[in-house]
């Protein structure tokens, strides 16, 4: 059963409300990544050294995760725009409501997405 106007707006402002706090998270974690380390020198110790990069390393992973969940809310909202919000970029058929509830960045059915993840699409 397609989706009512009522249930699109309100998955719209969910994905909105994504949007905006992931582009806040992720303004937050590049300005730490490029943030110099202030205490840097002679004076720190190798593993303090280690432990910093790593930490580093880590938030680059997370803000590339971040990025990557970022461009499923948009495009999500652009296919709202679009008018196909609800129906599965691979098959056609309607995501189901309860799938949209958990995840309203889905742009598959279970189904598909399970064959895409097998690598069989």
């Amino acid at each position: 059963m397609p989706l009512t106007k009522t249930q699109i707006e309100k998955y719209k402002k969910t994905l909105e409300e994504m949007r905006d706090q992931l582009t806040k998270v992720l303004q937050g974690s590049n300005e730490e990544v490029k943030r110099p380390d202030e205490a840097t020198g002679y004076t720190q110790h190798q593993a303090d050294q280690g432990t910093d990069d790593f930490d580093r390393t880590i938030s680059l992973e997370l803000t590339d995760q971040e990025y990557k969940l970022l461009r499923q809310v948009e495009r999500a909202l652009q296919k709202i725009e679009d008018g196909t919000y609800g129906k599965c970029d691979i098959s056609g058929d309607e995501i189901p409501s309860k799938r949209l509830d958990a995840i309203p960045y889905a742009t598959m059915t279970v189904q598909a997405q399970e064959k895409m993840e097998k690598g069989l699409i």
